[in-house]
């Protein structure tokens, strides 16, 4: 505890998806006794998956929140202190070594020596109710992710940028018939990714066309959707709706302290998780707009964590040699 009451530690992790904890183990192995503020999602985006076939050590397959029960609990094995809680504000000090500030639920302070940020994204949906009641059953945010398990099937993509042409284009390998509902009567992707969704025979595009609603009762069955000049409705028959309209990444309080890119991405320096406040470092989903993977997740956590140990060892050090000094 510091002099005030507010409580003091040497590495807070926001966060706590595949990134948040696996920094939370690494950190906690070297000691430096992590608190880590689940958010309102605990577990992030895998929770809404039901199967997870692509993380390794899980041959046969694991339900997404069964897996990060898993890693909450090999965090916790090695001393992780999660807390439920939100991280509402920060202030990230420009001193090295000082505490940076963190106000939880609005109300309770507390101060770290360093903050491992991994806040995730969120993957954009339409906002349909359908939409909402079907996601982990049938609809998707994640075409890689997920697209697998809809091997010789019809599904149904949203989108027409390069993520949904990308996404579109990976799912033509594994089902007969893509169909790629575009709200406008062109393509926003680039002219290379435009040439290969139009070129692939598995691929069909409706211009025009919005989604008016998600169909089946437990798993997706098909799409209502109508044409916007026409005013024609229809249904698509389809197992698998994937939207690609984007994500938005978890980074919304850190505007103004943290280098971001325009849409809201982390900037971190090059080769590393570290931002441009000392002591602070970004990984998942909060700073990776390319891959946005559970296991590179993963991986940028570790480094986070290595990075805040030398960050705060070399503090250390510093403070023993100007003591010796004295």
């Amino acid at each position: 505890m510091s002099d005030n009451n507010i409580e003091r530690h040497e590495c807070v992790i926001i966060g706590s998806g595949p990134a948040g904890y696996t920094a939370a183990i690494y950190a906690a192995r070297a000691d430096l006794k992590p608190i880590m503020y689940t958010g309102m999602e605990p577990g992030g985006q895998l929770t809404t998956t039901t199967e997870v076939e692509n993380f390794p050590g899980y041959p046969q397959g694991i339900d997404g929140p069964a897996m990060m029960e898993d890693l909450k609990a090999q965090a916790e094995r090695f001393g992780t202190d999660v807390r439920f809680g939100l991280v509402t504000d920060v202030h990230f000090t420009d001193i090295p070594g000082e505490y940076h500030t963190l106000t939880i639920d609005q109300s309770k302070q507390i101060q770290a020596r360093s903050v491992i940020i991994s806040t995730g994204a969120s993957a954009k949906y339409l906002g349909l109710e359908s939409e909402q009641r079907l996601q982990g059953h049938g609809v998707s945010g994640c075409a890689v992710c997920d697209g697998f398990f809809y091997k010789g099937e019809e599904v149904v993509i949203v989108g027409g940028g390069d993520t949904a042409a990308e996404e579109a284009t990976y799912l033509a390998k594994l089902c007969p018939k893509v169909t790629m509902l575009v709200r406008r009567d062109e393509l926003r992707a680039s002219k290379a990714m435009q040439h290969r969704v139009m070129n692939n025979p598995n691929i069909e595009v409706l211009w025009n066309t919005e989604t008016l609603e998600v169909l089946g009762d437990q798993v997706v069955e098909g799409v209502r959707v109508k044409n916007r000049e026409s005013g024609e409705e229809k249904v698509i028959k389809c197992s698998g709706f994937f939207v690609a309209i984007g994500h938005k990444p978890n980074t919304d309080i850190f505007k103004g302290q943290l280098d971001m890119d325009e849409v809201g991405y982390l900037k971190t320096k090059s080769g590393s998780t570290s931002m441009n406040k000392p002591g602070v470092f970004a990984t998942g989903d909060a700073q990776d707009k390319v891959y946005r993977q559970a296991i590179t997740a993963a991986g940028t956590g570790c480094m986070g964590a290595l990075e805040a140990e030398r960050y705060l060892s070399e503090f250390e050090l510093e403070n023993a040699v100007a003591e010796a000094a004295n």
